[in-house]
């Protein structure tokens, strides 16, 4: 019963075996894929691939660093959009409910949150910090719309993030914090607001992760990839779902229980959190 609840198979890297790295990960005892759209394109390709796997579920969001790079009328359009999104499609689901159908709805909002590092992956830094702000602002009140789940990124901005989610109405435990390297006082910080933390699987070789690991009760962990990128495996350049096996192992020793038992108890944090 493993669960990714960050990925984007949505990228490049997937595009020319997508449907042999589905059926590999089902084999392996992935159930669930929570698959984050990040800009316009990404989010019509997450809700494409959703339609035709049901082990992908669709998060829908906006980068922050794409947030800096959109005009208010751009980033207005696509949140009016993902809006829509959620709204029909929670009324479609509960049709299709009545009459025994597929799960349609979008199950989170993501991948959100800000972003202040330089970089090549982000040329701009924290130079336009408040645009961000503003974006995530929008994000956060729509989950508290919504009730839906918010997956954020901090990337050097951990600080700000959790203030203006402290700031917010969502459930706590409908809070997660993807990928979270910010220092000790804040992962304390988290713990103690009652918001889950998913743990890439790359936990295996990074100390920090490890102790968050340590620090948080285990019914406030979750498991991710941010696949294509963070392999556990130094020969496999690209990710998979099925890599988590390895965060698992790694989390069960920390934790001093079975790899099954981990499993099967993340996979009920799961539960508690998107379904």
């Amino acid at each position: 019963m493993i669960v990714d609840v960050h990925a984007h198979l949505n990228f490049d890297e997937y595009k020319d075996d997508l449907d042999e790295v589905i059926e590999a990960n089902r084999k392996a005892g992935v159930v669930a894929i929570v698959n984050n759209g990040s800009d316009v394109a990404s989010n019509r390709r997450v809700l494409e691939m959703a339609a035709k796997y049901d082990i992908i579920k669709p998060s829908l969001g906006v980068y922050p660093v794409h947030v800096a790079e959109m005009s208010e009328e751009e980033l207005d359009r696509e949140f009016d959009f993902i809006r829509e999104q959620i709204k029909s499609r929670k009324e479609q689901d509960k049709k299709d409910k009545d009459n025994k159908g597929a799960d349609c709805r979008i199950f989170a909002i993501g991948e959100v949150g800000l972003d202040y590092k330089f970089g090549d992956d982000n040329p701009h830094g924290d130079k336009h910090k408040e645009k961000q702000r503003r974006g995530f602002q929008k994000f956060i009140r729509l989950a508290e719309e919504t009730g839906l789940p918010i997956i954020v990124h901090s990337r050097k901005a951990e600080l700000d993030c959790i203030e203006l989610l402290e700031a917010s109405k969502i459930a706590k435990h409908k809070i997660v914090m993807h990928c979270f390297m910010g220092r000790k006082h804040l992962v304390k910080r988290i713990i103690a607001n009652g918001w889950m933390l998913s743990i890439p699987c790359i936990v295996n070789r990074l100390q920090q992760l490890r102790e968050n690991v340590e620090m948080a009760p285990i019914n406030q962990l979750l498991t991710e990839t941010d696949a294509p990128y963070l392999t556990p495996h130094k020969d496999v350049l690209r990710n998979e779902p099925r890599f988590i096996e390895e965060g698992l192992k790694e989390i069960a020793k920390i934790k001093g229980l079975t790899v099954e038992e981990t499993e099967k108890l993340i996979y009920q944090n799961y539960q508690k959190v998107f379904l």
